[in-house]
Order: C-alpha cells, then structure tokens, then sequence
C-alpha cells in the first residue's frame, strides 16, 4: 500500500529536522549516527582531522586504515582528487549498487582519512536523505560502519551497539525502524591510469 500524502509529509519533516541537527553537530566536530544508502554509519566532517579520530576512538580502530567519504556529486570529485580517471564517472553512472571507489591522490581532506599513498575511498549516495545531507553540508562526511572494529557490521539500526548510539553527538531519528537488512557498497580500487580493481 502506497503512504499517504500524511504519512509522506511526516516523514520528509522527519528527515529535515534530522538533517538540521547533523549540520549543527558536523560544523561543530562532532559524530553523527545516520542511515546511508547502504548500512548505519558514523559519519563526521571529513576535512576535520579532530572529528575524524574520534571516529576511531569510538570503533576502536587503527587509525592507519582509512576511511571512506560521502559526497553529493561526481562534479565534485576533482576537489578532493588531484587526477580524477575519466572511467570514474562511467562507473559512477553504470553502477546498479552502491559503488565506493578508491582514489589515488586524495587532498582537501583530513589525513587520517587517507589510505596507502593518500588514496581515499569516495562514494555519491542515491539515497535522498544522504544525498541531501552532504549538498547542504558542502563538504565531505566520512561514512563507517556503525560497529565497533572487528564486530558484524550493522545491517539494521536496532543491530548497532549501544556503546555507538551512546558516545555519538547525535543519533538520526529516520529510519530507525526500517527493518531491512541493508548491505555494504561495492568496492573498486581506480589506478591514475584508469585500470581497476574490484575490492569487494
């Protein structure tokens, strides 16, 4: 059965407070809680080098592995990758899943998001909500799965730890009670000369 015009209206409200609390919260440094097109994730300001190891403190995780970035267009990737593949954004535009591609040459970020020879992973979210929370931040938010290191990854909000939904600046409201169990994105490693690898 199709929502109603109530139930639409409710939850585009929903969305829009939650996203106004995420942007006071990532401005601020703080670590948001918060569906992305994939699974839960921890996100913070990706430029923010102080945000970011909280990031680690809180999955207790080695900060020399790297994290993976949100942004709201391909337009865009030539801010934060020095020799953006011209294959990358046919693989953008053909990919039917969520796709997190690895860049080489990764600046205009936090280095402890970076990977081996300042690489980074960089994914355009689909989804709505996501999508609009970085167009309105206007910077990149680190996307982690919302799980301690080492621990399954959370497929479902009600699957996250409550040592997470605890120690974060603000945890979203939407989709909390969405019980499908979502999946990570696909994962390709893009060389500067336009060959890749698929990751995951």
């Amino acid at each position: 059965m199709s929502p109603s015009k109530e139930q639409i209206q409710k939850t585009k409200a929903r969305q829009e407070a939650d996203i106004v609390q995420c942007l006071k919260v990532l401005s601020a440094g703080g670590l948001i809680l918060y569906p992305t097109d994939t699974v839960w994730g921890i996100g913070c300001d990706a430029t923010n080098a102080e945000a970011v190891k909280k990031v680690y403190q809180l999955k207790q995780r080695d900060d020399s592995k790297a994290l993976i970035v949100l942004i709201d267009s391909a337009d865009h990737l030539d801010h934060y990758v020095v020799d953006v593949p011209a294959i990358a954004r046919e693989l953008i535009d053909v990919a039917v899943k969520p796709l997190t591609i690895i860049y080489e040459g990764a600046y205009n970020l936090a280095p402890n998001v970076l990977g081996d020879e300042d690489s980074v992973g960089i994914r355009i979210p689909n989804d709505e909500f996501c999508h609009r929370l970085c167009e309105r931040f206007g910077k990149p938010i680190v996307s982690t799965s919302a799980n301690v290191s080492g621990q399954p990854t959370a497929k479902r909000f009600s699957d996250i730890d409550t040592s997470i939904v605890e120690h974060v600046d603000y945890a979203v409201e939407y989709r909390r009670d969405d019980t499908t169990p979502h999946q990570p994105s696909n994962i390709i490693l893009l060389s500067r000369d336009g060959t890749f690898k698929i990751i995951r």
